[in-house]
Parts: structure tokens; C-alpha cells; sequence
């Protein structure tokens, strides 16, 4: 009998410890779950796991506490900011982030986001921005692009009637006390490891006591889109990119000056 060939096995693909082995809640296409993945991928290999501390918010993510391996709160709607700027205060040598979609950030909780960034607090903010509200029906959300309809607003949003949409990091990136504002997006591989390294700068930048940072990632929702998984990815390139232009809208020098070692 010939021997067996052998072959050389390399590992392509492990979950990050930072993240159970829960299954998740969200639909297929969702790309939460491809935040999820560089948030824990990011915390395993700065070694700070058993000194992170996640606030959840109230949304479709509102049971991430369940995919992460780690210290998690779950804060009332919108004030994610309020209770991350509790805990760090409190506890200030721990790695405080916050995990909000545009509902909870940019409208119910828009007093919290901002004045955590005017205070200049030493927490990190990881912003999903979908244009809609995912987790209660597909309603206008304060980021609904200009005609885009939801469920309440089934003929398109009017500016006239509704006004127009809230561009966060265009509107954090004014205030004396932020840092570190980027919009990023997770429709393609190459801008997926982009989001990855914004989102270890920002964390980065509160491990050097730099201040407030927010990563905006431009996110799918291919449910209350009414499109598949493949068509969500390319209506986010096509309509929201351009509505929304991925780039860095403030970098202190400070955070410009930062040598980060993989």
C-alpha cells in the first residue's frame, strides 16, 4: 500500500478569544458581525481583554454581551457615552468602549455622544451606520439617505418634511475634545482591514490618555433593505459611500505622531 500524502495544514481562520462561540442573532448579511470580529480581533492582539469593559446599547446589538468574552454593561437608549464616562472615570486604567448603532447615537442618545466628545472623555466609540432602525421595524433613522424608504417612510424620505441627514463624524469632529474621527466601511475586504486598524487606533488613542475617539463604520441591513446580502453590499457602495465619504475627519497631532506595533 503507498504511503499517505501528507499534507502541511495551516490555520486560516480562528475565532479571537474575545469572542464566544455563541451563535448571534443577526440576519444573514449583517455585517455587525463582522464588527464584532475586528473589535475582538483588535482587543486579543493589544493583550487587553481582562481589562476591556463594553457598553451595550439598545438596537440590534443590544445582546452583544453574549458575543463578547469579556466585561460588558448594558446601558438605557443612547446613553452609552454617559455610563462608558462613569466607568472610566472610576476605573480609569481600564479600556472603556461603546458600541452604538445610528438610532441610539444619533438620535435618542445625541446629548451623550456629544458632550462625551466635548468633555474630551478617554473612551472609545465604535458607531454602526446602516440608515435605518434595524432592530424595530425598518423605521427613518436619523441617517436615512434623502428619498431612501423605510417603513415610516414609505414614499422616500422628504428633507422638507423630515430634514436632512446627520453626518456624526463630520459633526464630532468640531469639538475641542475629540481626538481621533474616522468614517470607515465593511462592504469589501479592503476596507474591512481599513476598519480594522482605525479601530485599533482608537483604542490606541485611549491607551495613551489622548481623549475622545470615534470610528463611524458604514454597516448593511439587508433585512429592512429589502435586498440580498450581495445587493445590501453594493447599495452601500453605490448610494451611501457617496452620501457619506469614508476618510479621516480629525487626527489630532498627537494621535498623527502614534507609532502603533502590530
Amino acid at each position: 500500500m503507498d504511503n499517505p500524502v501528507k499534507t502541511e495544514v495551516q490555520t486560516v481562520y480562528i475565532r479571537p478569544s474575545a469572542l464566544t462561540a455563541r451563535p448571534n442573532h443577526y440576519c444573514p448579511g449583517c455585517t455587525h458581525g463582522i464588527a464584532h470580529r475586528l473589535i475582538a480581533e483588535v482587543i486579543e492582539e493589544m493583550e487587553i481583554r481582562g481589562q476591556t469593559i463594553g457598553v451595550a446599547p439598545v438596537g440590534c446589538s443590544v445582546f452583544a454581551y453574549n458575543y463578547f468574552d469579556l466585561d460588558f454593561v448594558e446601558a438605557a437608549h443612547g446613553r452609552a457615552p454617559a455610563m462608558a464616562t462613569g466607568i472610566k472615570r472610576v476605573l480609569p486604567d481600564r479600556y472603556v468602549f461603546t458600541y452604538q448603532g445610528d438610532g441610539d447615537l444619533a438620535s435618542i442618545g445625541m446629548a451623550e455622544i456629544m458632550h462625551a466628545a466635548g468633555r474630551g472623555e478617554n473612551i472609545s466609540v465604535f458607531f454602526i451606520n446602516n440608515a435605518i432602525y434595524g432592530m424595530t421595524g425598518g423605521q427613518m433613522a436619523p441617517t436615512t439617505l434623502p428619498g431612501m424608504k423605510t417603513t415610516s417612510s414609505p414614499n422616500g424620505r422628504d428633507v422638507e418634511q423630515a430634514g436632512f441627514p446627520l453626518h456624526m463624524a463630520e459633526v464630532l469632529a468640531k469639538m475641542e475634545g475629540a481626538s481621533y474621527i474616522v468614517r470607515r466601511s465593511l462592504h469589501d475586504p479592503k476596507n474591512i482591514r481599513l476598519a480594522k486598524k482605525a479601530i485599533r487606533t482608537a483604542f490606541e488613542v485611549q491607551k495613551r490618555g489622548l481623549g475622545f475617539a470615534m470610528v463611524e463604520l458604514l454597516s448593511t441591513c439587508s433585512t429592512n433593505w429589502g435586498m440580498t446580502p450581495i445587493e445590501s453590499l453594493h447599495w452601500l457602495e453605490e448610494h451611501m459611500i457617496p452620501a457619506y465619504p469614508l476618510g479621516d475627519y480629525k487626527v489630532a497631532s498627537a494621535v498623527g505622531e502614534m507609532k502603533i506595533q502590530a
